[in-house]
């Protein structure tokens, strides 16, 4: 996790370690490599990720998939979450994800999610200094290229210390 961290900062100024994150990711995260994902711009607190307007992402009405939708909003977060706990230290779980659709993407979508350091520092790490699990529930807009607001998702997940995981053997 180390070396994610290092790449995506060398990512955030350099168009060509952001092509190679881009390759990681989709080589690491192998449901997504049909859709064609794309990381394409990281801030200190934000992300933005593009999903296309491509067949292989359409419904039969052509437009972009609902299903597509919100594996866009969940990446964004995740993503986002996995930036900011220790992979070795956290179990971050996905728990649900609701979805409401305001518009009909009819061309390339992106997700563009912010999570700052204090908002993780209140909502995660606090808590489990007394809790042994923790339930973030985060806010994730979707806009198409045309700044059409498509979707909002309200992405849960369960975070947990390592120590604290139960794990079948």
């Amino acid at each position: 996790m180390h070396k994610l961290a290092a790449l995506i900062e060398k990512a955030k100024t350099s168009a060509f370690y952001m092509w190679l994150l881009n390759k990681i990711l989709l080589r690491t995260v192998p449901f997504n490599k049909p859709h064609g994902l794309t990381v394409t711009a990281i801030g200190d607190e934000d992300i933005t990720i593009v999903a296309p307007y491509k067949r292989s992402n359409m419904n039969h009405i052509k437009g972009i998939h609902a299903c597509l939708l919100a594996t866009l909003c969940e990446y964004a977060c995740g993503l986002s979450l996995t930036l900011r706990l220790p992979a070795n230290e956290y179990r971050i779980i996905l728990k649900s994800i609701h979805m409401t659709y305001h518009y009909q993407a009819k061309m390339a979508v992106f997700a563009k999610f912010k999570l700052s350091k204090e908002m993780v520092e209140q909502t995660i790490l606090t808590p489990l200094k007394t809790e042994p699990a923790v339930f973030g529930e985060y806010t994730v807009d979707l806009y198409d290229t045309a700044n059409n607001h498509i979707c909002t998702g309200l992405i849960n997940w369960q975070v947990k210390a390592w120590k604290d995981a139960k794990m079948k053997v």
